[in-house]
């Protein structure tokens, strides 16, 4: 028969698995409801979404606060304090998830606005892959499931490759002018959250295998140096900035680039890089949101004023330099004027980047 003591804690364990899966479950319905009002055009269940996002809100403060207080009251040991931390890690994972919907839901208001003639039946697919993984994973927490846990994260793959796929198909209906560029991006956007849907679910079922044997597998690979450009158009000198670091050919490190206001590519950069043999015709312009763990990033390099406003905010480990240097595709003049600003912009970011990653790599040797 259990003790006092052992009912004491399961009841608390009770309660806070009852709330995870409450908030989980708010979650999926959000995401489900997304590409409901996606496929109807319905404005009215977009908004509904971003105003229950609160409620997650709301349930994310209550399982801290009952975590909290179990960890105070029961002083747990062993498997009942990795179930309360790993319980900590994934109240934040679905706050996020909640964020997500809200932000699906505002682009797809912006899509309703446009009457654009959306592939409903492509999002259909990353949205059945992607809310399926965080519904498994949720309940391998549940269920202290270290299988399950196991056979979800496989599928986030999957759901990476589909993104890939999918995005690759809006870029086309943009170029053969079947969807504006605005709509491009708030497409984009969509594709990205559902693909971060996955990315969270991935990072559940690590807090459960932790939670249930002990393993901790979240920052393997963490040694890689991530770095991103950002400027404000993400149109031409990050872009510049991003075709030459990858040119390096340097596999300790990921680079990116992204813009405040993504707009299209540059043609005259995209020719100018093309002679530097660099192409970047593949390439779209992202924002900021779109950059897959950008919270992974440990460098953020602004290439222009305005682009420090992605800085984040003191106190940070985030490594945030200041690179203004001209956007030549702004410059105005003769041709010979023109091509002198692309290249000394291009010097300067060479230069500047070949440095960087030096410092980098011969900081990580000491």
């Amino acid at each position: 028969m259990a003790t006092h003591f052992e009912q004491s804690l399961q009841r608390d364990i009770d309660r806070i698995r009852a709330k995870v899966s409450a908030m989980a479950a708010l979650g999926e319905h959000a995401l489900r409801d997304c590409m409901k009002a996606l496929a109807e055009k319905n404005r009215v269940l977009a908004y509904s979404v971003i105003l229950r996002d609160q409620r997650i809100d709301e349930l994310e403060k209550e399982v801290d606060r009952l975590c909290l207080e179990f960890i105070v009251r029961q002083q747990p040991v062993a498997g009942p304090l990795r179930l309360a931390y790993a319980t900590i890690r994934i109240n934040l994972e679905l706050e996020r998830v909640g964020d997500y919907a809200e932000a699906i839901a505002r682009q797809v208001l912006k899509l309703i606005s446009m009457d654009v003639d959306i592939p409903v039946e492509r999002f259909a697919e990353i949205a059945n892959l992607s809310i399926p993984m965080l519904h498994d994973s949720v309940k391998a927490f549940v269920n202290q499931d270290a299988g399950l846990a196991r056979k979800t994260t496989e599928s986030e793959e999957l759901v990476d490759v589909l993104k890939s796929k999918l995005n690759a198909d809006l870029m086309r209906l943009n170029r053969e002018s079947k969807i504006p560029f605005e709509a491009l991006n708030a497409l984009m956007m969509i594709t990205r959250h559902f693909e971060r849907v996955s990315d969270q679910a991935k990072n559940i079922c690590t807090e459960v295998l932790y939670m249930c044997t002990g393993e901790y597998t979240r920052h393997k690979g963490a040694e890689a140096s991530r770095l991103i450009f950002v400027d404000r158009h993400n149109a031409c000198r990050s872009q510049m900035a991003e075709a030459i670091a990858n040119s390096l050919n340097q596999p300790q490190f990921i680079f990116a680039s992204a813009g405040l206001e993504p707009t299209e590519i540059d043609p005259r950069t995209v020719t100018f890089l093309r002679e530097k043999g660099l192409d970047v015709t593949r390439q779209a312009s992202k924002s900021i949101e779109q950059i897959p763990n950008l919270d992974h990033y440990q460098i953020i390099v602004a290439l222009a004023p305005e682009a420090k406003k992605a800085f984040p905010k003191a106190p940070t480990k985030v490594v945030c330099l200041d690179w203004s240097v001209q956007d030549p595709s702004k410059v105005e003049g003769t041709s010979a004027e023109i091509e002198a600003a692309y290249e000394s912009t291009y010097q300067f970011l060479q230069a500047h980047i070949e440095d960087l990653v030096e410092a980098v790599l011969g900081d990580k040797i000491d």
